[in-house]
């Protein structure tokens, strides 16, 4: 099974809530090689959030591999490949990122392989993602929206079924502000 998260933060929303430069939040969340990048990038604030997305979606990805929930943000660690791809380390897990940024928000997802792996995404507003995400899951594997379902995993994690039929392989549904994303991959027998 190919795995996958995702994260989407609302820049404009970060930056009024959070104060990522107040005394223990690096030291807290990031490791020292993430400070130091963070700290000389041109652009920390950016950087913080960039690296916040990637360990969140990384996160997401390890939780529905090993059906564990925790919190220890300081255990992954990011690496920066280019602009918008980027990998996570956890453990003995590798997970690769590709991101999309720009004055509005970021936006990561992250899967285990990093081989391509068909992943279907799509960003929107808070409320009508659910249904998004149904309209684009009935378009690829051609069954009416009415008939798909939403149901939770013991970790929260979001699966889709029609007629009792698991449609999604993995799947992924972040909210942050004004804004929400989601990924999945779909069973390949549809």
């Amino acid at each position: 099974m190919h795995n996958i998260g995702n994260d989407i933060i609302d820049l404009k929303l970060a930056k009024t809530q959070s104060n990522w430069q107040r005394k223990g939040f690096l030291e807290k969340q990031f490791t020292q090689k993430e400070q130091d990048e963070i700290l000389n990038s041109e652009n920390p604030f950016l950087k913080v959030w960039l690296f916040w997305s990637m360990k969140e979606a990384a996160y997401k990805c390890y939780t529905q591999k090993f059906k564990e929930r925790f919190f220890a943000p300081q255990k992954f660690e990011c690496t920066a490949i280019s602009k918008d791809r980027g990998a996570v380390v956890f453990e003995e897990n590798t997970f690769y990122t590709m991101s999309i940024f720009n004055a509005l928000y970021i936006s990561t997802i992250a899967r285990e392989k990093k081989e391509k792996t068909v992943i279907f995404s799509g960003i929107g507003l808070p409320s009508e993602i659910d249904l998004d995400l149904k309209i684009k899951l009935a378009a690829e594997i051609v069954v009416s929206v009415e008939g798909i379902e939403k149901r939770k995993t013991t970790i929260g994690a979001p699966l889709f079924y029609y007629q009792e039929e698991l449609l999604t392989k993995s799947c992924s549904i972040s909210h942050h502000g004004n804004y929400a994303a989601y990924a999945f991959n779909v069973d390949s027998k549809f």
